[in-house]
């Protein structure tokens, strides 16, 4: 326990996973602070804009020549990222107190971007707590980075968050800073944990809740949708902690 004691143009957001259109995945904007961003900035706003925090999706051809301009030039992947292992970077805790990651070296790591007012919110919550409690003495961390891109459903201060999660959930696993995951501001863990999972999810994080596992070596080894629970993923988390 760290750090708390206890198709064409622009595509709205869709509904929440928790209703009917669950299958849905809504995407937000995946833009870098180089050289591009000052424009692109000017024309489509910042990360606390209507833009990025409801996750609206760009595609290709709506910024004359966005669609060529290479990966490279955007910095969203591990080159924008001042760390070459997750244990390189430092982050902020809920009480903006600095945390190493290095200190999770030997870890099991299971890192969610968690909501407060998601139709996700309770089911995730109490799971991930389950887990944490089951395994956190074989070796699993849960670190949850709050973040209110995806419909402002983290809307609450640090304070509000923290409390939220103790009281309502007794969650005893570390909650950190509120943090961007998609767009120009996106946090430098988070570049780095898109740029080592794409796959067939892509290089946007796509809702609330979304999962990385990443094993006692600091490699990820598994990203999981939303929707996929937490329960879900503990035979995984099983088979990590007991190498």
């Amino acid at each position: 326990m760290a750090s708390i004691p206890c198709s064409s143009n622009l595509t709205s957001p869709l509904s929440d996973f928790s209703k009917s259109n669950r299958n849905h995945q809504p995407s937000c904007l995946s833009l870098s602070s180089c050289s591009a961003t000052t424009s692109v900035k000017s024309l489509l706003g910042s990360s606390n804009s209507m833009f990025f925090q409801h996750g609206f999706a760009l595609k290709a051809g709506i910024v004359s020549g966005f669609s060529s301009i290479s990966r490279s030039q955007f910095g969203v992947f591990a080159t924008a990222a001042t760390g070459k292992s997750i244990y390189d970077f430092t982050v902020k805790d809920i009480d903006r107190k600095d945390v190493p990651l290095s200190q999770y070296k030997g870890k099991v790591l299971l890192i969610v971007n968690v909501a407060s007012q998601c139709g996700l919110t309770t089911s995730n919550y109490s799971e991930l707590s389950q887990i944490y409690n089951k395994y956190k003495d074989q070796g699993l961390e849960i670190l949850a980075f709050p973040c209110n891109q995806f419909g402002f459903q983290e809307p609450g201060s640090n304070a509000q968050i923290k409390e939220f999660a103790c009281s309502r959930f007794k969650a005893e696993f570390p909650i950190f800073d509120k943090v961007d995951v998609n767009g120009p501001f996106t946090a430098p863990v988070y570049q780095y944990l898109k740029s080592t999972s794409g796959g067939l999810l892509g290089d946007l994080v796509k809702w609330n809740f979304e999962k990385f596992l990443v094993d006692k070596s600091g490699k990820v080894v598994e990203r999981y949708l939303p929707t996929t629970s937490p329960n879900e993923i503990e035979k995984d988390i099983r088979k990590l902690v007991a190498v």
